[in-house]
């Protein structure tokens, strides 16, 4: 009964600690939450939606950066054992033979043999009175969530790295239908301008000149290619699906252009998983500064055992007069450490130092990004408005141009190269539209991927 009594004392000092136990409170679908698939739906094209569930699914980047944050979560269930009581069996069975005679005070024992059977459960459990073993816990605590802040910010990149190449592939998919008709016409023209000269209307030099801009088309036609092939390929990478050779995507003319404000709350800034981590490195090395601090104090380990011991054989091993418990504490302090504990402490001071810095860093360049990012957002606007008027001047020009030719005060080559005119205005236009897609993508990553429609009104 009495063995018992003190197995369930031992059992319930290994428990007692339990209630300072702490995990990361996720959701199960928080990958999900990081993508953010609700913010991607401003730009209403569903095979954007299709390829950020594609990268959410199969990207290797961030399944590597999910297994950190896990690891990261047994590390700090590892660092939470230590601060439990540790309850081992470490039984031993053994015989102790002489080859010669053994005395015992006057005791004279001949050729003394024994054998001995020992089964005990051992618990030994180092006091937190300090709380030092509970603040080592929490320093890894808060590096678990910067690792958490670091697989947050894989997903803001690599979404949005995702987003600006899938626009990308739109823009130049459009850029090579605009450019092969661009090649058609001046194809067209140095057909007309050859005549021309056949005929003694114009000369050489002319013809040349149309040539030489042919061949100029041709070839920014092949950099297009071959530009939608590289940007291609890297979209299929970052999908991470070996099966995937094509990407579907919706045409240019479809695309939907999310507004952005005129300013951006400073509050924008506390969602960056850069400046949490900065925050969370902080608290981090203040729970190193104060568990340096207790090392210095004693330290108190509680030990107990309770189990068997018998020196005659295991038929006899559990009974009454074999019961062997004991129980006590061994207070300990370092006296001398050469320096060791005090370089210690005043290198996490100065740890501490350097994160407020960093913090101080990181804060002044995260708002930095944002208004750059927001400024280039205007610049991106305020550019393709520009080039939209300019290509609906070009248009007018174009009708024009068609109706001078309908009564012929036009001829059909200065029409042709009407077109042309018009045809380069188009690129500028799409150039412009995608440049402003992609810079609010900038602005979603530089307010740490949240909607930046939803700030307050406080300006920065």
């Amino acid at each position: 009964m009495k063995f018992y009594k003190i197995l369930f004392i031992l059992i319930l000092l290994c428990n007692f600690s339990s209630v300072y136990a702490k995990e990361a409170v996720m959701s199960d679908d928080y990958r999900l939450d990081y993508v953010n698939i609700s913010w991607w739906k401003n730009y209403k094209d569903e095979n954007l939606i299709n390829l950020m569930m594609g990268v959410y699914n199969n990207n290797q980047d961030l399944k590597i950066a999910t297994i950190k944050s896990k690891q990261a979560d047994q590390a700090v269930k590892e660092a939470f054992a230590n601060e439990l009581p540790n309850l081992r069996f470490n039984g031993n069975i053994g015989r102790e033979l002489t080859s010669a005679d053994t005395r015992f005070g006057d005791l004279l024992i001949p050729d003394y043999s024994q054998t001995r059977f020992l089964l005990p459960l051992t618990m030994t459990y180092e006091i937190d009175i300090w709380g030092e073993n509970r603040m080592k816990t929490k320093s890894l605590e808060k590096q678990r969530d910067i690792i958490k802040q670091n697989e947050r910010a894989s997903y803001i990149n690599l979404t949005g790295e995702v987003a600006s190449n899938y626009f990308n592939l739109v823009k130049l998919d459009k850029l090579i239908q605009n450019q092969e008709r661009l090649v058609a016409i001046q194809k067209e023209i140095v057909k007309k301008e050859e005549k021309k000269y056949s005929n003694g209307l114009c000369s050489i030099d002319e013809v040349l000149v149309e040539k030489q801009a042919l061949t100029i088309f041709e070839e920014e036609l092949n950099d297009y290619k071959n530009k939608q092939d590289t940007v291609l390929n890297q979209l299929i990478v970052l999908l991470g699906d070996r099966n995937v050779n094509e990407v579907k995507r919706s045409s240019y003319e479809v695309l939907s252009m999310p507004m952005i404000p005129d300013s951006i709350s400073a509050a924008a800034i506390e969602k960056r998983p850069d400046l949490i981590k900065a925050e969370d490195y902080i608290k981090k090395i203040g729970y190193d500064v104060k568990s340096a601090r207790r090392d210095f104090l004693p330290k108190f380990v509680l030990y107990g055992q309770a189990g068997f011991n018998s020196y005659t054989n295991l038929s006899h091993m559990f009974g009454g007069h074999t019961f062997l418990s004991n129980f006590g504490i061994l207070p300990s302090v370092d006296l001398f450490t050469g320096g060791a504990k005090m370089a210690h402490l005043r290198f996490n001071k100065l740890e501490y130092e350097k994160a407020s810095q960093i913090y101080e860093k990181v804060l002044m360049t995260s708002i930095q990004e944002l208004n750059d990012s927001l400024n280039t957002a205007k610049t991106s606007r305020e550019n393709y408005s520009k080039s939209l008027d300019r290509l609906n001047l070009e248009k007018e020009k174009c009708l024009l141009s068609e109706k001078k030719l309908d009564i012929g005060a036009k001829s059909q080559l200065d029409h042709l190269k009407e077109e042309e005119n018009l045809i380069l205005s188009e690129r500028a236009e799409i150039s412009n539209r995608i440049n402003y897609l992609i810079s609010t993508i900038n602005l979603y990553k530089a307010v740490g991927g949240v909607d930046y429609n939803k700030t307050s009104e406080e300006n920065i």
